[in-house]
């Protein structure tokens, strides 16, 4: 059974940082993409960050040159590191992961992605 735990979102100050985990287990698939999304109260989630089996990474526009991603295959461990926060980023974030390797690298839709964690909360204040 696969599992995704997030951690490391709280509040902080427009400009702050945070980074945000998530731990991975029971996943054995090579080819994957394991993704960041939020979503902000009535808003359609979103993906934010993106990184594939091959460690190709991509990123939403919103977001490109203020976040990382990044993940350390040895722990099982994802990790986005958010600087130059902004209060537009405040939503929920979720980590999930997708076998549909031929999909999922080509597309942001959260539809690929079938394992995801509860979620961890980011707000940023003005």
């Amino acid at each position: 059974q696969v599992q995704l735990v997030e951690s490391g979102g709280g509040s902080v100050q427009s400009g702050g940082s945070l980074r945000l985990s998530c731990a991975l287990s029971g996943f054995t698939h090579r080819r994957y993409c394991m993704g960041w999304f939020r979503q902000a109260p009535d808003k359609v989630r979103e993906g934010v960050a993106r990184i594939e089996s091959d460690g190709s990474t991509t990123y939403a526009d919103s977001v490109k040159g203020r976040f990382t991603i990044s993940q350390d295959n040895g722990k099982n461990m994802l990790y986005l590191e958010m600087n130059s926060l902004k209060p537009e980023d405040t939503a929920m974030y979720y980590c999930a992961v997708s076998a549909i390797y031929d999909y999922c690298s080509r597309s942001w839709s959260s539809l690929w992605y079938k394992d995801w964690g509860q979620g961890t909360q980011v707000t940023v204040s003005s």
